[in-house]
């Protein structure tokens, strides 16, 4: 890793062993900055007061070796990202205004890319991952990660019961407890449909009635008119002296026929006039039918009146118009048909409910075998590798037990309460010499044992669920003596099958590194790039001694140092 302007280091490049790599210094030197630069390569949260004052941002690249085929490799290259020669390169920029960018194989990639791909190549532990194992939600889920398919297909089952029965729970709570408003409209709605069915409107019916009455309105007029119209046209039968239009015409047509022969225009004329004659005499016979037809009956005014009062009183409530109304009616229809369905459909998602409550305590059951399998085999191997770290009377083991519940779902002949992950409460007890009970790490467990216990169980997971590389930020604290020696011994076997980083105050533990880097300020506070370097003979005996004793050049520290070299480097 390059890493520039990050906390108090200005400018530093870090080379990790393939093996086992012991980052120690003063307390304040930086170190820490080393797990906070690697975090950030793997998507961890970007924080503003990481950059260097003074700096406009804080950059760190990194290296990283990846299996070839490995899930990451797969999903990376799908981001577009390029491996250089089985390597991805992966860089992290956080401006001084906390604005982040992340790149992969060159290319700019979302930083939640990056989160997913630490999961597969690295495993991070410190103080808050300790503390983190205190919860029983992390403790469950380090038991099923241990279990493997075991509890994962069974797991997997589960939660898409799970998520259907949430659905459907909560569809039907809404159709229950809105059941006095549904009824409500379903009531309104009936009405409304039963208003319309008893006025039983045609489509159209309120254009042809509204035309109908403005001519029953008019009758005597429209009669008046028409007969005029027509005597104008065809003659008036008691007055043979007078001229219509219709004998003007015929006239003209007569004057023309002596003369059209001579000319080929005024023949023309003569058709067109021939034309209007017929035209006159057809209007003139319609003008006489409209007229013999036409209906003043004031009856059938007052009947079309009230037939449109009855129309206007239903699109004054549904619509603008009768067609309007009619598609209210019709979705109203339809809503209604919905609306009514609702017991139907209450007694369907009743026994889907019911069922699916079956299935989840099936499943659940088998969960809970799984995991009380998978616990036996943990916790025996998490009680053997505590042996190799001076805690050979300790015992550890897991309480798996449910919670009664009435609400909940029946296993084994007993309600009890369920989520998202199964009804298993699963706490994970240490019994830390012969005759102490088992309890809860949380309150059973002091700051080594602790740190000792999540050793042991990341050492477990190494043989089931291995990942490329380990990082412990003083997973040792609160450990010293023996104990110390025997987690370096343990670290050190564990780097045999994976890249192990290691930050600590423990000589113990960096003894039995294969690379030792020491972070180191210059006068004025910072961490340069000759701040942080690679550890060898006398210079690794001087900071071991340091880190015994206080003191670079003690005899008495110097020889202890040697010492704990030589017993790591027998044990390797």
């Amino acid at each position: 890793m390059r890493i520039r302007s990050l906390g108090v280091i200005d400018d530093a490049v870090v080379e990790l062993s393939p093996g086992f790599t012991a980052v120690t210094g003063e307390t304040g030197a930086g170190k820490t900055m080393v797990v906070t630069s690697l975090g950030l390569l793997l998507g961890g949260r970007a924080d503003a007061a990481l950059v260097r004052i003074g700096a406009k941002n804080a950059v760190v690249e990194g290296r990283i070796a990846v299996p070839e085929g490995a899930a990451a490799v797969v999903r990376a290259e799908e981001a577009g990202a390029e491996l250089d020669d089985g390597t991805l390169l992966v860089s992290r920029t956080v401006s001084a205004e906390g604005r982040s960018r992340a790149h992969l194989g060159g290319r700019s990639v979302p930083v939640g890319l990056l989160a997913e791909l630490a999961d597969e190549l690295v495993a991070v532990h410190g103080q808050t991952d300790q503390q983190g194992l205190l919860k029983l939600s992390r403790q469950r889920q380090a038991l099923d990660r241990y279990a493997g398919y075991a509890v994962a297909v069974p797991l997997g089952k589960y939660g898409e019961a799970y998520k259907r029965l949430r659905a459907v729970t909560t569809e039907l709570e809404q159709i229950t407890t809105r059941a006095r408003e549904r009824a409500q409209e379903a009531d309104l709605l009936r009405f409304g449909l039963e208003e319309i069915a008893a006025v039983e409107p045609r489509a159209g019916e309120d254009v042809e009635l509204a035309e109908e009455a403005e001519r029953l309105g008019h009758a005597e007029a429209l009669a008046s008119a028409a007969a005029l119209a027509h005597a104008a046209l065809a003659g008036d039968p008691e007055d043979p002296e007078g001229v219509d239009a219709g004998t003007l015409v015929a006239g003209a047509q007569r004057a023309l026929e002596a003369v059209r022969a001579h000319d080929p225009a005024l023949a023309a004329l003569t058709d067109r006039i021939g034309e209007v004659g017929i035209l006159l005499r057809d209007v003139a016979g319609e003008l006489a039918g409209y007229a013999d037809d036409l209906d003043a009956d004031p009856l059938r005014l007052a009947a079309v009146e009230e037939r449109r009062a009855a129309l206007t009183a239903l699109t004054r409530k549904y619509g603008e118009d009768i067609a309007s109304v009619l598609a209210w009616a019709e979705q109203s229809a339809a809503r209604l048909t919905e609306l009514d369905g609702d017991d139907e459909r209450i007694g369907e998602l009743t026994a889907e409910r019911d069922a699916l409550r079956a299935e989840l305590g099936a499943l659940a059951q088998e969960l809970t075998d799984a995991r009380t399998e998978a616990a036996q085999r943990f916790a025996s191997a998490v009680t053997a590798e505590l042996a190799s770290l001076a805690m050979p009377h300790a015992r550890v083991s897991f309480d798996i037990r449910q919670t009664e519940d009435p609400e909940g779902v029946e296993v084994d002949g007993r309600t009890v309460a369920y989520g998202p992950s199964g009804v298993d409460e699963v706490e994970l007890l240490l019994a830390p010499h012969p005759g102490a009970p088992p309890r809860p790490i949380a309150k059973g467990a002091s700051g080594g044992e602790l740190s000792r216990v999540m050793l042991a169980v990341e050492v477990v997971f190494a043989g089931t669920d291995p990942v490329p590389t380990y990082l412990f930020d003083e997973v040792d604290a609160g450990v010293g003596g023996k104990a110390a020696v025997e987690i370096g011994r343990r670290l050190a076997k564990l780097a045999k099958t994976a890249q192990v980083v290691v930050v600590t105050h423990l000589p113990q533990v960096a003894a039995f590194a294969d690379r030792q880097l020491l972070v180191e300020k210059t006068n004025d506070g910072s961490v340069t790039r000759s701040g942080v370097k690679v550890l060898e003979g006398e210079d690794r005996i001087r900071e071991l001694s340091r880190m015994l004793a206080g003191q670079e050049d003690s005899e008495t520290a110097r020889a202890h140092a040697e010492e704990l070299l030589a017993t790591a480097r027998a044990d390797v």
